[in-house]
């Protein structure tokens, strides 16, 4: 039955960014279709909320930790966590990111381009290579980045640093997939478009709906669909690809 190829039942995971917003939704989902999951965060409070209120709600195993994804030990560290409570690690999505404040290119210091990249570039990677690490040996896992619709257009808003930063992901996926299919990694990705969480920008919403064809933004909901395929045995041919969930604002 095709919907049995969906169903994650006995599947571990794990999701970064998952105490709040997307990541939240997206852990939940996988819970949902019956994985144990691992809530992962920055702010350690949020995560523990998350994976308390997950488990109430679907029955499922989850633990919370707190890490940095731009301390390549820390993520090392979060990894072996999950290795040493569920057993193995099945599905890693890496969906942790941020936006430095919108400016001009003369206005970007320094410090906010690293600090840009650090997390969601240099952040993404260690994740991604700290769960290959424990994937080989089983032969198989899927991983699951989120990029942006900014890493395809340019906004009329100046974002150049976080719009090069998921342009980025968005390729390392690629070169990933490549690279570690011959394990039985599957490596793939969503890119979402404007979508209503605590941290969105105000100003991005009336650039989305002077293009975008649909008539509302996005929810944290609308991405959960895609990444439960993604998880899934279903997805087992799709390799190096991305969904993009924009409401057609990219088509346009």
């Amino acid at each position: 039955m095709i919907l049995d190829r969906f169903k994650l039942t006995g599947k571990k995971a794990l999701v970064t960014g998952a105490g709040r917003g997307i990541g939240r939704a997206l852990a939940q989902a996988l819970a949902e279709a019956g994985a144990d999951v691992a809530i992962v965060d920055v702010l350690g409070d949020n995560a523990e909320r998350s994976a308390k209120e997950i488990a109430e709600a679907t029955g499922r195993q989850t633990i919370a930790i707190a890490c940095d994804i731009s301390d390549a030990n820390a993520v090392k560290n979060m990894v072996e966590q999950v290795v040493a409570t569920f057993g193995r690690l099945d599905i890693a999505v890496n969906n942790a990111g941020i936006s430095i404040p919108i400016k001009g290119i003369l206005d970007v210091s320094p410090e906010e381009w690293k600090k840009q990249f650090d997390v969601n570039l240099n952040g993404t990677w260690n994740c991604i290579q700290a769960e290959a690490k424990v994937m080989i040996p089983n032969g198989y896992g899927k991983i699951i980045n989120t990029g942006s619709i900014c890493g395809h257009v340019i906004w009329p808003d100046p974002q150049l640093p976080y719009s090069v930063s998921k342009a980025a992901v968005i390729h390392m996926t690629r070169a990933a997939a490549a690279e570690l299919i011959k394990h039985g990694i599957r490596v793939n990705c969503i890119s979402p478009g404007v979508t209503k969480v605590a941290d969105l920008f105000p100003e991005v919403v009336d650039v989305f709906f002077k293009t975008a064809p649909i008539d509302r933004y996005g929810s944290p909901a609308d991405h959960q669909g895609a990444v439960v395929f993604l998880a899934s045995e279903a997805s087992d041919f799709m390799v190096g690809q991305e969904i993009i969930l924009d409401g057609g604002y990219t088509i346009m």
